[in-house]
């Protein structure tokens, strides 16, 4: 019993490392919204969302290690996604929504 845990622990560890940590925030800053992912392990992140049809948008990386996109509109919801390093990732957010081909998607609601 105490090999099966052990052994459990172990294909666990190098997944939690492997995933890095990630934390997801957004500011709203007048009409303009900022939003925040740290991603530790990311080389390269783009940005897409239902504003313009998710047309990818490079992040730009900041000094304390957070990616930024900066997004006029900040009053108007959209649906979001990032794709980091060449694979899609949805980070952990408030809202999420499924879309047509059964994926999720951030969703982005102003005033909530």
């Amino acid at each position: 019993m105490l090999s099966m845990k052990m052994s459990c622990f172990f294909i666990l560890i190098p997944v939690l490392l492997s995933a890095g940590c990630s934390v997801h925030s957004y500011k709203l800053t007048g009409d303009t919204v900022h939003l925040y992912l740290r991603k530790d392990t990311a080389r390269e992140v783009y940005f897409a969302s239902s504003l313009d049809g998710f047309v990818l948008h490079e992040a730009r990386k900041r000094p304390g290690g957070d990616w930024e996109i900066v997004l006029p509109g900040g009053n108007v919801e959209f649906r979001y996604f990032y794709v980091v390093d060449g694979e899609v990732y949805v980070p952990a957010c408030r809202f999420r929504e499924r879309d047509d081909l059964g994926s999720e998607n951030c969703l982005y609601v102003p005033g909530m």
